[in-house]
């Protein structure tokens, strides 16, 4: 494609060399906004997995002296257990002792010694038979009728609405593609438009002597598609290290919310295609608009 005759000065003109340095940015924002979608696209599997057939009962921690408050809480908690374990639907509950409860809230809380001091509520892990849930609107009932301070969380009530949340960004970033891939045809077309109103004499002669249009066309054609094609890979060139920081960044997070920020290998086999797609794009771009303005000529 590179090695054909060319009787276009077409690597001479300074107007399309801009055209890289327009579709590198147009390329990273493209590669950014897809490796958004796949990560939350993994987040959204990854908490669906996490939370599919659990609860969670939280139990306040009774008021008095420590030593008392702690035994009425334990005897609640005991309580709530039974409660649980013999309730349709729920196929194990047990509460986390004092050491899991400091261990998940020191990222969140800081101190972990000043944590064992606080009135912690006491927590317990409720797992459910997915096939035959139990009724979670009887089993909060019987639990705030029968231990005071008790409440039921269903982890899907808010992972539904976080659900919704990640799938709205998803078709923002979706939309952004798609206008990152109009703004990047439109590029070509000026710069193709610009490069044959330098040429114009030369591209007249070659019509009027008898030369196909798709001849001169593919003139344009072959240069739009080598400078699409370095401007995309500098694009992805940028796209690598800014990940690559955003994944050793959200390791590094507290918590472990995130941790899984990367993008998977399903993702950058996507992600590596867009620089030879961007150089087809500005290809098949200044191929139309070659042929769509000689058809204009007499």
């Amino acid at each position: 494609m590179f090695a054909r005759h060319s009787d276009l000065p077409l690597k001479n003109d300074a107007s399309s060399r801009f055209v890289p340095m327009l579709v590198a940015p147009m390329v990273f924002l493209c590669a950014v906004a897809l490796a958004g979608i796949f990560i939350l696209h993994g987040l959204i599997g990854r908490w669906d997995r996490d939370v599919a057939g659990t609860l969670t009962v939280e139990i306040a921690a009774a008021p008095g002296e420590a030593q008392e408050s702690a035994e009425r809480t334990r005897a609640s908690v005991e309580q709530a257990e039974q409660i649980l374990n013999a309730f349709p639907g729920v196929t194990n509950a047990h509460a986390l002792s004092q050491d899991q409860l400091v261990a998940l809230l020191a990222p969140w809380l800081g101190n972990p010694d000043l944590l064992k001091e606080l009135p912690l509520p006491a927590l317990i892990d409720v797992t459910t038979n997915p096939d035959h849930p139990p009724d979670l609107s009887l089993l909060s009932e019987k639990l705030a009728r029968a231990i005071p301070g008790a409440s039921l969380d269903d982890h899907r009530v808010w992972l539904s609405r976080l659900i919704s949340l990640s799938r709205s960004i998803e078709w923002l970033a979706i939309g952004i593609v798609l206008l990152i891939t109009c703004v990047t045809s439109a590029t070509v077309f000026f710069a193709t438009r610009t490069g044959m109103s330098i040429h114009h004499e030369v591209i007249e002669v070659l019509h009027l002597i008898g030369a196909p249009d798709d001849y001169i066309a593919r003139q344009f054609a072959d240069r739009a598609f080598v400078l699409g094609l370095k401007g995309g890979v500098l694009g992805f060139a940028a796209t690598v290290p800014v990940m690559a920081g955003i994944a050793l960044s959200a390791r590094h997070l507290q918590g472990g919310f995130l941790a899984e920020l990367s993008v998977p290998l399903s993702g950058w086999a996507v992600i590596v295609l867009l620089p030879p797609l961007a150089a087809l794009l500005a290809m098949i771009t200044a191929r139309l608009t070659v042929h769509r303005t000689l058809a204009r000529l007499p």
